[in-house]
C-alpha cells in the first residue's frame, strides 16, 4: 500500500481537477491539509470522486481556513472514520475510539482545539504476514506558532499533546498508527535551509516535543552526528525513546537540502530554501518491518508545499461499506435534501410549439403584424400604451408610452457640424418648402427643379454647396480655435490629477547583480506598516549562492 500527504494551500487550486490530481498521486490513502474548505462551500464535484471515498474536517470558526481531508480508494475503505482527535464532534456511528487521559485538558479547550478542523482518524485493516491487523491513519494540519500572538504559541503546543495523548492511546488499543502531515516545525538543522540564523534552534518547544514524540535509532544518530561534524553544530541529543519514527530519515538519514516548504513571496523554491515540515510518521514496528520506502516529491507543483509518500508491503483490505463520516452519506450527496435544480422540469418542446401555433382570438398579434408591415398607418390608427390602467395594480403609476408624429431623428444627426452664418441657397430652400412631404416624393420634386433650370442655375447651386463644404471643413481642420483659457484649466486638471494619482518610484538597480529591484510594502503591524522599500528582485536563498537575493535594501522617499 501507498499513502501520500500534500499541504495542498486551497483545494479549489486544483484546475485539473480533484480526480486528475488523486490519480497522478498514484496511492491508496491521499491525505491532504489547508484545503479551506467549509461545509457549506463543500460542491459535489470534490467530495464525491469517482474511485474514491472522502473524509473532511471543517474549520467552524472562519471560512477559507485550515481545513483538512483524507481521500481513499475503494479499494482501501476505512472501516471506522472520526473527525477530530478529541472525540467531541463525534456523534455518529463506526468512530474510532481510544482517545486516552484527557486530564490535563479542559471540555472548553479540547473543543476549540478541533474547531480548526485539523485532524481526520481513518481506521483500516491491512494484511500483514498473514495475519489481519488494524491501522490508524490520523491526518493532522498542526497549528503554526504566530510570534506576535503568544496565546497561538501556546495553542500549538496543546495541540501537539493532544495528538500524542491520542496516537499513544490507539497504539496501546493493539492498532498500527501513522500520523502524517503538515506539522509546522522542521524538527533538525538539517530540515531547515539556513538554522544556524536562528537563535536557540534547538530551544524551540515544537522541536522539543518532536524530540520526546519520536524514536531516532542508532542509524538516524550516527547520520546525525557526521551531518553535525560537517556543519560544525554539536547534536543535541543522541538517542530518543519515542514511540514514532520520522520514515524519511528512516531511510535517508543524511540527505540535505530535502525541503517541503518554500515561501512564494520570496520565490524561495527556485533556489531550494525551505524547510522540512511535512513528514509520515509511524510507529517502530510497522516503520522497521513493513515500510519499504518514503521519500519527498519537490518535482510537483501547485502549493508552497510538495507531497510526501511511504510505501508499505502489507496490502489494504477493504471494507464493504463505508464508514458514516463519508461524504457520500450528507445529505445533499445522498439525494435526501433537494436541490434546486429539481424545481426544473423539462419541458417538451413539442407541446410548446403546438401551443405557439393556437393563436388566442382578439389577441395583439395582427396589430403588432400590421404595425411592423406600416409603421405610419399604425400610428395614425391608434396610440398605444404599455400597460392598461386597467390591468394595472392599485397604488403603482403606469408608464405611458407617448407616440410622436414627428419621424424619430437618427444617431448619426447628432455627430453632424452645425451650419452658423451660411447664406440659404436655392437647394436648401427647396427641401425646407418639400420636408413635411414624404420622402419619396420629395426626392421626385428635386429631380424635376433640376431638370427645370438652366445650365447657369445650376452652376451657381453647384458653386454654393462647394462653398459650403469648404467652410465646413476650415473650420473643423483648424485646431487654434478657442484656444486660451480652456487649455490652460485642462493643463492644471492634468497636474492636479498626477500628484494624486502618481505612479510607483522608479526602482533603483541593486549593487550587486545590478537589476532592477521589487517594490514591497510592510504588513505587519507596527511603526512601519504600510511604508514601502525595494529589495533585490532575485528569490530568496542562502548567504552563499551567487544566483540568489543580495541583502540590498532602500526605503522609499515619500516626496517621490
Amino acid at each position: 500500500m501507498k499513502v501520500v500527504t500534500w499541504n495542498i494551500n486551497g483545494i479549489r487550486t486544483f484546475r485539473g481537477g480533484i480526480k486528475k490530481t488523486l490519480d497522478s498521486l498514484d496511492a491508496d490513502i491521499v491525505c491532504v491539509q489547508e484545503t479551506k474548505v467549509t461545509r457549506d462551500l463543500l460542491d459535489e464535484r470534490t467530495a464525491i470522486v469517482d474511485g474514491y471515498n472522502s473524509y473532511f474536517s471543517y474549520s467552524r470558526g472562519r471560512s477559507g481556513y485550515s481545513g483538512v481531508a483524507t481521500y481513499c480508494k475503494d479499494s482501501a475503505t476505512p472501516f471506522a472514520a472520526e473527525e477530530g482527535l478529541s472525540g467531541q464532534l463525534t456523534s455518529h456511528d463506526g468512530a474510532v475510539g481510544c482517545y486516552g487521559d484527557h486530564t490535563e485538558f479542559s471540555n472548553a479547550e479540547l473543543q476549540l482545539l478541533d474547531n480548526e478542523g485539523r485532524a481526520v482518524i481513518t481506521q483500516h485493516r491491512i494484511m500483514c504476514r498473514g495475519k489481519e491487523e488494524s491501522l490508524t491513519v490520523i491526518n493532522v494540519y498542526c497549528p503554526r506558532a504566530d510570534p506576535e500572538k503568544p496565546e497561538r504559541k501556546q495553542f500549538k503546543l496543546q495541540f501537539y499533546k493532544l495528538l500524542q495523548c491520542r496516537a499513544e492511546a490507539l497504539l496501546n488499543a493493539g492498532s498500527h498508527v501513522i500520523v502524517l502531515g503538515d506539522v509546522n516545525t522542521s524538527h533538525r538543522p538539517i530540515d531547515h535551509c539556513d538554522s544556524s540564523e536562528i537563535d536557540d534552534f534547538e530551544e524551540n518547544p515544537g522541536r522539543k516535543w518532536l524530540n520526546g514524540f519520536l524514536h531516532s535509532g542508532k542509524q538516524e544518530a550516527d547520520g546525525n552526528q557526521e551531518e553535525h561534524d560537517e556543519s560544525g553544530i554539536p547534536p543535541a541529543d543522541s538517542v530518543h525513546a519515542g514511540r514514532f519514527v520520522d520514515t524519511f530519515r528512516h531511510f535517508h538519514p543524511t540527505r540535505t537540502n530535502a525541503f517541503t516548504c518554500w515561501s512564494t513571496l520570496t520565490g524561495a523554491r527556485q533556489t531550494n530554501y525551505g524547510t522540512r515540515i511535512d513528514y509520515i510518521f509511524a510507529d517502530c514496528q510497522l516503520a522497521e518491518e513493513y515500510f519499504v520506502a518514503a521519500d519527498i516529491m519537490p518535482e510537483v507543483e501547485g502549493s508552497d508545499h510538495c507531497p510526501v509518500w511511504g510505501q508499505l508491503s502489507c496490502p489494504l483490505l477493504p471494507s464493504s461499506k463505508p464508514p458514516s463520516l463519508c461524504t457520500r452519506y450528507l445529505p445533499e450527496f445522498a439525494g435526501k435534501q433537494q436541490k434546486l435544480s429539481r424545481f426544473f422540469v423539462k419541458v417538451d418542446q413539442r407541446s410548446v410549439q403546438s401551443q405557439q401555433k393556437e393563436e388566442l382570438p382578439g389577441s395583439q398579434d395582427d396589430g403588432e403584424r400590421r404595425e411592423n408591415l406600416n409603421p405610419l398607418e399604425s400610428e395614425n390608427v391608434k396610440k398605444r400604451t404599455l400597460i392598461s390602467e386597467s390591468d394595472a395594480p392599485k397604488g403603482k403609476k403606469t408608464k405611458i408610452v407617448k407616440s410622436s408624429s414627428k419621424p424619430q431623428g437618427s444617431l448619426l444627426s447628432f455627430f453632424k457640424p452645425k451650419l452658423t452664418n451660411v447664406p440659404p441657397t436655392e437647394a436648401s430652400v427647396r427641401s425646407q418648402m418639400t420636408s413635411e412631404d414624404s420622402p419619396k416624393a420629395s426626392t421626385i420634386r428635386e429631380k424635376a427643379s433640376v431638370a427645370d433650370r438652366s445650365p447657369e442655375d445650376t452652376e451657381a447651386v453647384c458653386e454654393s454647396s462647394s462653398q459650403v463644404e469648404e467652410q465646413i471643413k476650415s473650420k473643423h481642420s483648424d485646431p487654434q480655435v478657442n484656444v486660451g483659457p480652456t487649455e490652460a484649466r485642462k493643463g492644471e486638471s492634468l497636474v492636479f490629477w498626477k500628484s494624486v494619482f502618481r505612479g510607483p518610484p522608479p526602482a533603483p538597480s541593486c549593487k550587486v547583480h545590478g537589476e532592477p529591484c521589487v517594490l514591497r510594502t510592510v504588513k505587519k503591524e507596527g511603526p512601519n506598516m504600510g511604508k514601502q522599500f525595494f529589495v533585490c528582485a532575485r528569490p530568496q536563498g542562502h548567504a552563499s549562492n551567487p544566483e540568489a537575493r543580495c541583502n540590498f535594501f532602500e526605503w522609499v522617499d515619500k516626496g517621490k
